[in-house]
C-alpha cells in the first residue's frame, strides 16, 4: 500500500488477522487504501494470535504487528506463558522487523469471575518483556486502574498507549502525566468520553469491534479510521488533513513505523 499525498492515516490497533475476522483481509486492505489508511498494526491477544498477526503483517507492505496477551484470554499458568516465550525467542520471533509493540496487555476487572492475581502476574511479566525489548506497549485497562498505576510505575517503558480509553478525567490526567498516549476509536463517535489535546491521541479501530458512526452494528474495519478522523476534525475544530498529519506523526514516532 503506497503512501498518498498530501496525507495518510494509520490504524494503530486492529485484529485483521483474527481467524474469524468477518471480512477477507485482501478486501479490507483494499478498502483501507481507498480511504487513505496506508499503515496498520495487527495486535496480538495471545501467543498463538500474535504469531498469526506476524504472519499477516509479513505478507503485506506497511503492515506491522504486536505480541501480546489480553488479560481476558489468559487461562493457563504463568509457566505455560514462559514456555511460549521461550519458543518464540528460540524461533527469532522478537527479531522480526515488523514487530513494533507489546500488546495488547493489561488488566480487565469488568466481568465477573476474573482472576486478579493471575492478571497481575501476567501483566508484570509482559511489562518486563516490553522493557527488555525496548518496545512500546498497547494497554488494555478496564475497571482496574487502582491496581494498574502502581504496577506501571515499577517499569521503565517507552512512550506507550492506552488502547480504547473510556475512563474518567482523573485517570486521563494520570495517563498523560506518565507520558501515555490515548487510543481513540469508534467509541468517541457515539459516547461522551474525556479527550486530551490532539497531539496526545492516535487513531485506532479495534476492528472488527467498536464500529464508529455511521457504521454501528456492522463489523468494523481499518477503512473506518477515516470516519474516526472526521469525528476528530469536528471535535478539535480543525480539518481532516491536520488530524491525519498530527496523529500519523505521533503513531510513527511511538511505534517507529517506516
Amino acid at each position: 500500500m503506497a503512501k498518498t499525498a498530501p496525507f495518510y492515516l494509520i490504524d494503530t490497533h486492529c485484529h485483521l488477522h483474527d481467524l474469524d475476522f468477518p471480512i477477507p483481509p485482501a478486501e479490507a486492505l483494499e478498502a483501507a487504501a481507498k480511504n487513505q489508511v496506508q499503515k496498520m498494526i495487527f495486535v496480538g491477544t495471545s501467543p498463538a494470535d500474535s504469531l498469526r498477526a506476524k504472519s499477516l503483517a509479513n505478507q503485506h507492505q506497511n503492515t506491522f504487528w504486536s505480541y501480546g496477551y489480553h488479560p481476558n484470554e489468559f487461562r493457563g499458568l504463568l509457566s505455560d506463558f514462559e514456555a511460549d516465550l521461550k519458543r518464540a525467542k528460540d524461533a527469532g520471533v522478537f527479531d522480526d522487523k515488523n514487530l513494533v509493540a507489546i500488546g495488547e496487555i493489561g488488566l480487565d476487572y469488568h466481568y465477573a469471575g476474573f482472576d486478579r492475581a493471575a492478571q497481575i502476574a501476567l501483566l508484570e511479566r509482559t511489562l518486563q518483556l516490553a522493557q527488555d525489548l525496548k518496545l512500546p506497549v498497547s494497554f488494555h485497562v478496564r475497571d482496574a486502574f487502582v491496581d494498574f498505576w502502581p504496577i506501571f510505575d515499577n517499569y521503565h517503558l517507552k512512550p506507550s498507549v492506552l488502547h480504547s480509553f473510556s475512563d474518567s478525567k482523573a485517570n486521563l490526567a494520570e495517563a498523560l502525566n506518565r507520558n501515555l498516549y490515548i487510543g481513540t476509536n469508534g467509541l468517541s463517535t457515539f459516547a461522551d468520553l474525556p479527550h486530551p489535546s490532539l497531539d496526545r491521541i492516535i487513531l485506532e479501530t479495534d476492528a472488527p469491534y467498536l464500529a464508529p458512526k455511521p457504521h454501528r452494528g456492522k463489523p468494523n474495519q481499518p477503512a473506518y479510521i477515516k470516519n474516526i478522523a472526521d469525528w476528530a476534525a469536528a471535535y478539535y475544530s480543525t480539518d481532516l488533513e491536520s488530524v491525519a498529519k498530527t496523529t500519523t506523526a505521533t503513531a510513527e514516532t511511538i511505534f517507529a513505523l517506516s
